[in-house]
């Protein structure tokens, strides 16, 4: 009878303990209300030298953290839904995760990057799809420009955000719709006053050299994200280092036509092959972008696809490309899509829409470090006018679009583990 007592008595104990060691679950499938500020809940987690882990390919790449009252205080805060799980319930999860046959992993996120974002400092938060998303989330963030930047201070920020930049110096190729505009004016004389003041007789050299700077940022071990006109006009500045590719109508003094046959592109990150539209009336950079010619889509029918790749094994592009869909809504910007036939053949493809022989979302490595180049202004406005009101996120709290935004946020976080050769 005592003998009986005792393993009852035992068994309660281990079952109390089992009640009581529990974690919270952040599923990011369907069921989650609020997929975007569920990436902020994990930043916060980290920031308070807490570890969270991500559970690729699991119920949409969900989070899972250790319980404390405080945080699942927080998340109803925020309207994130999650769930509390028993030991006995984790030890299932990571069981089935680490089974050979299936395609999951789980990855330790170890840290709160700290997140720079290259921008005018006349800018908004609603100007940018990358700062919305960051407000909206609540991810802290630095807004760092060319003063910063020719200052070495990149080195301080474990991530970078490259705000719609035409390093190109054309000041986004507006020139003919808008060289009359209060703000185009004032846009220019910014630049020219910022470029005059580090020495450089044209915002084309300010520019290039600050794309060297972003460059040796990336080849050090940072990490770099860039949308719309930042991705190929970053590419072409470096491509064209040496070499006048901006008409007199920007800097004074023609542009040397045959720039094309001269351009390296050895020294640039993602473009190969592309011919460069010198017409300052022609609102395109070059023929990386897919906008150029006629692309025969509509706002219904325009869509990418994320390719899934395996979680044990490429983990990399498996972080950068969590989500509770594969299919993404396409959207413009002043560059949508990149040509796959200009795609370097190293560059991962993450996203793309094979019908159009175009992809969405791409990435890469140099040296230490690596880049991600999305195509596209605002994930959720299809054209974005100039002048349109800002997104409001509070509708939009599950978009695919931004949570690929998201998910290059906290990719500096992770614990890495060597990829398949």
């Amino acid at each position: 009878m005592k003998t009986k007592f005792i393993i009852l008595l035992m068994a309660t104990c281990f079952f109390a303990l089992q009640v009581k060691a529990v974690r919270i679950l952040i599923p990011m499938d369907g069921v989650q209300k609020n997929h975007l500020k569920a990436y902020g809940l994990s930043y916060w987690v980290l920031k308070k030298d807490l570890e969270v882990n991500w559970l690729l390919n699991y119920r949409g790449g969900s989070f899972m953290i250790n319980y404390a009252d405080v945080i699942e205080k927080e998340c109803k805060i925020r309207g994130i839904s999650y769930e509390i799980i028993s030991e006995g319930q984790v030890t299932e999860i990571l069981t089935e995760i680490a089974k050979a046959d299936v395609n999951m992993e789980m990855v330790r996120l170890l840290k709160a990057p700290k997140i720079a974002v290259y921008s005018p400092k006349t800018k908004q938060p609603w100007d940018d799809a990358v700062t919305l998303v960051l407000t909206y989330a609540e991810i802290p963030y630095d807004v760092v420009y060319d003063d910063e930047l020719l200052a070495g201070k990149l080195s301080l920020y474990d991530w970078l955000h490259v705000h719609h930049e035409d390093f190109t110096g054309q000041f986004g190729k507006f020139y003919s719709n808008f060289s009359r505009a209060a703000w185009y004016q004032a846009e220019v004389k910014e630049n020219e006053a910022m470029a005059a003041k580090h020495g450089f007789t044209k915002v084309s050299e300010l520019k290039l050299a600050v794309a060297k700077k972003i460059r040796d940022y990336v080849i050090g071990g940072g990490f770099m994200f860039a949308m719309c006109s930042a991705t190929d006009t970053y590419d072409i500045a470096l491509a064209a280092d040496g070499l006048d590719v901006v008409e007199q109508v920007f800097d004074g003094d023609p542009a040397d036509w045959g720039a094309d046959k001269k351009l390296d592109f050895s020294k640039s990150f993602a473009f190969k092959d592309y011919k460069l539209y010198y017409d300052p009336m022609v609102y395109e950079h070059s023929f990386i972008d897919a906008m150029q010619g006629t692309r025969p889509v509509t706002e219904e029918n325009d869509v990418f696809t994320l390719f899934e790749f395996s979680a044990k094994w490429d983990m990399l592009p498996a972080m950068l490309n969590q989500n509770h869909t594969n299919t993404v809504k396409g959207f413009w910007g002043q560059t949508t899509a990149f040509r796959r036939p200009f795609i370097k053949s190293e560059v991962i493809v993450l996203g793309d829409n094979k019908s159009l022989n175009e992809a969405r979302y791409i990435h890469g490595t140099m040296g230490k470090g690596t880049w991600t180049f999305y195509g596209g202004h605002d994930p959720e406005d299809y054209q974005h006018q100039v002048g349109e009101p800002p997104t409001d996120l509070n509708l939009h709290p599950n978009s695919p679009g931004y949570r690929l935004i998201l998910n290059n946020v906290l990719f500096p976080s992770a614990q890495k583990k060597k990829q398949k050769t």
